[in-house]
């Protein structure tokens, strides 16, 4: 199991999420676990419980996981899932109020350099709106 902290990635576009992936990817390698998802059950917008959870799972760490999310319904449905997991998994899922892909890019890096979950929260958080 990974030591790092878990990122998941949770849009309202599959190209969104895929593409934020990518340049996570690109900054941090795969030694941070990664998870994405988007798109509703039909391919189209959305989001769906079903794939974060999937996207939790390919993410998870015993360090926990990070979850960024583009719009209202991601979040919504976010924390959903987290309701839905084992609950001793439960409180190592946090959402993270961050812009998605500034916030996925500063969390993996916080992740990568062997932060906490808090610590990996809370440098992605310093990019939100005040």
């Amino acid at each position: 199991m990974n030591s790092r902290v878990g990122i998941v990635i949770v849009s309202h576009s599959p190209d969104v999420a895929r593409g934020t992936a990518d340049m996570v990817r690109q900054m941090v390698g795969n030694e941070v676990p990664l998870g994405w998802c988007g798109g509703n059950p039909d391919g189209g917008l959305g989001t769906s419980v079903e794939k974060i959870l999937g996207a939790i799972d390919a993410a998870w760490s015993d360090a926990g996981v990070a979850i960024l999310v583009d719009l209202g319904g991601a979040e919504t449905n976010s924390e959903m899932a987290i309701e839905m997991l084992p609950e001793e998994r439960q409180a190592k899922a946090v959402l993270i109020n961050a812009p998605i892909v500034e916030g996925a890019i500063m969390a993996a890096t916080e992740s990568w350099g062997g932060g906490s979950l808090d610590e990996v929260r809370l440098t992605a958080e310093e990019l939100a709106p005040r």
